[in-house]
């Protein structure tokens, strides 16, 4: 029966259950171990070389981005979300002046007179305040530099065909973290993560090669960077667009500052929010200071959502700003390493 059943999984209509189940279920949780694809394989009820090909199908239409890691911001290297207003007939220009900028891993246009928003990474905060003023330089455009204070919750995952499931929730773990000393290793280990495993029966032994580290190491001390949390999620990385998630709005509150810890609690735990965070804010310029991401299939949707999420963290009379994506120019993973060595 076993050897009757097998060429059954390469039909299209299990290919495409192979695919949902890779999407939906290994978006965290990638087995550390010399062959992890021949796990998850025994998980599905497949073949390690049918896994591996839907992996490379699924990246190559564009569903996922990479099988890697996500790092903590600001443990590693450094980041912040900024923006600018980009004159409309300028747009496309400053966007790929901004996309040529090493470290610059996210441009959105969004629905607001600043329209170009951004995040700016690199190996250290030096880094990022260079960016910020070779931008402005290279535009003639104020960049607003809006730091992150306050991470209340900051991972995502989405289904293909669950809407409104919340996948993950990471609003400050409530397990202690490991504080742990990294060095240039540990860096290279995650660029190598945020870049993306090869997809190989091996991935650890040849991402290790290319860093000087044999199989074992790597997987160790990746664990490592997994159990302090530099590396909150290792698994499938997904471009949420792709999957019908096309309905995308940040949203930004003005909330008083003896009032934001606990509005920042509330709404990271209302279902739909996908990001919460408290950020930098200027009294006149942009008054806001907590944000919150919210990924929908539809506008009507998204509001939906959006109002009962306000209405949960009792923010309805709040002053906010709905900013949706209009269109995504550039979605990487983040630098840590100088940008010769990444």
């Amino acid at each position: 029966m076993a050897t009757m059943h097998a060429p059954a999984i390469e039909r299209s209509a299990d290919a495409s259950g192979i695919d949902s189940a890779l999407i939906n279920e290994w978006q965290r949780g990638l087995p550390l171990v010399s062959r992890p694809f021949a796990t998850i394989a025994l998980a599905l009820g497949t073949g390690e070389e049918n896994v591996i090909a839907r992996l490379k199908a699924l990246q190559a239409r564009g569903a996922i981005a990479r099988v890697g890691g996500v790092v903590r911001p600001n443990t590693l290297g450094a980041s912040t979300l900024a923006a600018l207003a980009a004159p409309e007939l300028r747009v496309d220009e400053v966007a790929r002046r901004l996309a040529e900028i090493p470290g610059i891993n996210h441009i959105y246009l969004r629905e607001n007179a600043r329209n170009l928003w951004f995040v700016v990474t690199g190996p250290d905060r030096d880094y990022v305040d260079a960016a910020l003023r070779r931008i402005e330089s290279e535009t003639g455009l104020a960049v607003l530099d809006l730091r992150l204070e306050r991470a209340y919750h900051i991972d995502l995952g989405f289904t293909m065909n669950r809407p409104q499931e919340r996948r993950y929730h990471n609003a400050g773990s409530a397990r202690p973290r490991p504080e742990i000393a990294c060095d240039a290793i540990d860096r290279a280990i995650a660029q190598t993560m945020t870049i993306g495993l090869p997809l190989t029966s091996r991935p650890f032994k040849e991402a290790g090669r290319t860093i000087g580290l044999s199989e074992e190491t790597m997987i160790r001390r990746v664990q490592r960077l997994a159990d302090a949390e530099i590396l909150p999620r290792i698994g499938v990385i997904v471009r949420h667009r792709a999957l019908g998630w096309r309905a995308n709005a940040m949203v930004v509150f003005d909330i008083a500052d003896d009032r934001i810890e606990a509005a920042g609690t509330a709404l990271s735990q209302a279902p739909g929010i996908n990001l919460c965070y408290r950020r930098t804010r200027y009294a006149e310029s942009w008054p806001f200071n907590l944000y919150c991401m919210v990924h929908a299939r539809s506008r009507d949707e998204a509001f939906a959502t959006l109002e009962r999420a306000v209405g949960q963290a009792e923010l309805a009379t709040v002053q906010k700003e709905i900013l949706f994506s209009l269109h995504c120019f550039k979605q990487t993973g983040a630098l840590i390493t100088a940008p010769e060595a990444a």
